[in-house]
């Protein structure tokens, strides 16, 4: 779940950037990666308009990252990355076994401020923030609380994915643990 900079991605690989691109599409087709485009609608801020990159097969995206097993996964800094690309995996998984299109993106603008996954529903948004902490803490909803205010009435409910086995309501936020998706799912 990383922001796509493919002259970057290039440079590392020691490639040129048509190459790289070259390669993304094959990996593309093969369903082995894809990316995440961002939300455009411009709420009164410069957005990010650049695409997240996500694996279909989170084993395979640890794999790459050299992770061996779960303890070192726990304390392994993509820890987090790696969550949040199996919870839009299976949200887009869910849409596609329904034999529908994404209607998933995400939404950050230029200081930062971001909000993982927003479901597009009509002429309205549901945001969705993925933290892959056990426990829940307020400040996980700071990136949907500014996205809600910025969007106003194309917002739908705020939801919250977390690595967490409690689901609850908090300021208005429903917040899932991650085993319990299915409520989240229903929404889509």
């Amino acid at each position: 779940g990383q922001l796509l900079n493919l002259n970057a991605l290039a440079g590392e690989a020691g490639i040129t950037h048509t190459t790289a691109h070259a390669w993304l599409s094959v990996l593309e087709s093969s369903d082995v990666a894809y990316l995440l485009a961002p939300y455009h609608r411009n709420f009164g801020k410069r957005l990010v308009k650049t695409p997240k990159l996500y694996f279909h097969d989170t084993g395979l995206a640890a794999y790459l990252l050299g992770i061996q097993d779960a303890a070192h996964l726990s304390i392994h800094a993509s820890r987090g990355a790696l969550f949040e690309n199996l919870v839009i995996s299976e949200l887009m998984k869910h849409r596609f076994n329904q034999g529908l299109a994404s209607n998933l993106y995400f939404w950050r603008n230029n200081t930062g401020q971001e909000v993982d996954v927003l479901i597009e529903r009509g002429a309205q948004m549901m945001p969705v923030e993925i933290k892959s902490s056990q426990t829940f803490h307020t400040d996980f909803l700071t990136g949907l609380t500014k996205w809600t205010g910025y969007a106003d009435a194309a917002a739908l409910p705020a939801q919250l994915v977390y690595g967490g086995d409690i689901s609850m309501v908090r300021n208005g936020v429903a917040v899932h643990g991650w085993r319990n998706l299915q409520p989240l799912l229903e929404r889509l």
